[in-house]
């Protein structure tokens, strides 16, 4: 008997229940590599035990079919609904748990979130990044080092962050530039300094299907104040992560579940005068500090 072509799904009739499931994951056996048969066959599983389980009607599919659709819809380079929808459900900070088990002392991960911007503006250490965007001055510091102590010099320290108003630069139409996000590099000691503005408590888009999904679950959308960061550097393992103002009334209810104690620092309040970089500041300011390790690529 000659044996059936891989790439051909085995044929099958008058399937239901049980024999099915088990039909579409024989179809799914025989892909490019191991590791897509499992991952193929493992969401087949797990969809058709969700349907079986909650007994879901064709209206209900549809529904679910025409929100992933509006979820592509409104996605675009400068907004990803997709990534906000794996924020929201919990699924990006699994993903992150999974593949972020880094040694002890090594700064913890969070999520990337929907925000970033590839080819951001380069500062030199000290610049003020935030480019007329409104809130109260800011400064912030620290050292970048590895998980010995030791100075990582060179680092590629990416910085984007939402103003007083909660906005970040993408939803803000018609800015010439880029503001509030933008990359400098360690200097010889490690370290990093800039100013910006005193980051605020926001809420996730609301005006797209996942804004739909959290009024359904009556569910906050909001997120405590933070400072996103990526570092990276030759030897040492790319970091994502926030750094989080302290105090936050958002903290314990995050809407994505991105917070890690361990990444939560004061922002200092001071009246006008003499910066810690030296410059005199005619208004009151805040000043960040945190320090990052890095854990190395083996």
């Amino acid at each position: 008997m000659p044996s059936r072509d891989p790439m051909e799904p085995a044929t099958a009739r008058n399937l239901s229940g049980a024999g099915l499931t088990e039909a579409a994951l024989r179809s799914f056996a025989h892909g490019d590599s191991e590791r897509f048969n499992q991952i193929a066959q493992s969401l087949v599983r797990h969809l058709h035990a969700f349907i079986s389980e909650v007994q879901l009607t064709e209206e209900e599919w549809a529904k679910g079919v025409e929100f992933l659709t509006r979820t592509g819809h409104i996605t675009t380079d400068q907004r990803q609904e997709f990534i906000l929808l794996s924020d929201v459900l919990g699924a990006s900070m699994l993903v992150i748990g999974i593949n972020n088990q880094r040694p002890a002392g090594a700064t913890e991960s969070t999520v990337f979130g929907p925000f970033f911007v590839a080819n951001s503006p380069r500062f030199a250490l000290g610049d003020n990044i935030a480019n007329g965007a409104p809130g109260e001055p800011c400064y912030m510091e620290g050292y970048v080092r590895s998980l010995s102590g030791e100075a990582v010099p060179n680092a590629r320290v990416e910085v984007w962050q939402a103003d007083d108003e909660g906005h970040y630069d993408v939803q803000v139409a018609g800015l010439p530039a880029p503001r509030g996000r933008g990359h400098l590099f360690t200097d010889n000691d490690g370290r990093y300094a800039f100013w910006s503005v005193r980051p605020s408590a926001y809420p996730i888009p609301e005006d797209g299907p996942v804004g739909d999904l959290l009024a359904a679950a009556n569910r906050s959308p909001m997120r405590p104040a933070h400072v996103h960061f990526m570092i990276t550097a030759p030897g040492y393992q790319t970091l994502v992560t926030h750094v989080f103002a302290e105090g936050d009334p958002y903290l314990d209810s995050d809407a994505v579940f991105g917070v890690k104690s361990s990444l939560i620092t004061p922002f200092a309040r001071h009246e006008a005068g003499a910066a810690p970089d030296g410059s005199q500041v005619n208004t009151p300011y805040y000043t960040m500090r945190y320090d990052f390790t890095l854990a190395p690529t083996q």
